[in-house]
């Protein structure tokens, strides 16, 4: 085999060798791409879970206070028809329907299960919507991260086609496992790992 042929042979290798990596960081900027919409939903569902949930507790607070304000009203009139027990029949009898509407409207406040919008259901989605906004926050980190780290495996593979240092490869290859397991995780949050959220 002359001189000639093991060179070519060689560049043959590298030509061959380079498309894989050219395929490898073809796959890493679509894992790339893919991490950016998961991190972009889990912003969004963060966005609008916490919001909905602020929204949620106004309307809480709303209804709590008119729940306050009927019962004080409610307490009131008792006070007053007991006060007076001298009271005509006819005004008393406007007295205690009036209680007992104030009493009705405090217990649809307190608990609503046609419209779903008393204190105890309102309390429940706030909850509930804390939750979704906390699990989209927990999220997010894994997916910044894998973002980053795709994107440095995407350069240090680049960097090894110009000048063929096979450790930055290596590299690469590290960082871009690193940074798919952290997107995957970023799905699932099967791991929770504390520095990250």
């Amino acid at each position: 085999m002359s001189m000639d042929e093991v060179i070519e042979r060689l560049k043959g290798d590298a030509e061959e060798r380079n498309k894989w990596i050219g395929v490898y960081i073809g796959l890493l900027a679509v894992l790339l791409a893919i991490c950016g919409v998961g991190g972009g939903n889990a912003a969004k569902d963060a966005t609008r879970s916490n919001i909905e949930a602020a929204n949620t507790w106004s309307f809480f607070q709303a209804k709590n206070i008119r729940r306050a304000s009927l019962s004080v009203a409610a307490d009131d009139l008792e006070l007053m028809l007991a006060a007076q027990p001298n009271m005509p029949a006819d005004v008393a009898r406007r007295f205690e329907d009036k209680i007992k509407d104030y009493r009705a409207q405090i217990q649809r406040l307190t608990t609503d299960p046609v419209k779903k919008e008393g204190l105890d259901e309102l309390f429940a989605r706030g909850k509930s919507l804390e939750a979704e906004r906390d699990v989209a926050l927990r999220k997010d980190p894994y997916f910044d991260w894998s973002q980053a780290l795709l994107q440095i495996a995407i350069v240090l593979a680049s960097v090894h086609l110009i000048i063929g240092n096979f450790p930055l490869l290596w590299m690469s290859g590290g960082l871009g496992l690193l940074g798919i397991l952290l997107m995957l995780n970023g799905f699932t949050l099967a791991v929770s790992l504390p520095f990250l959220g």
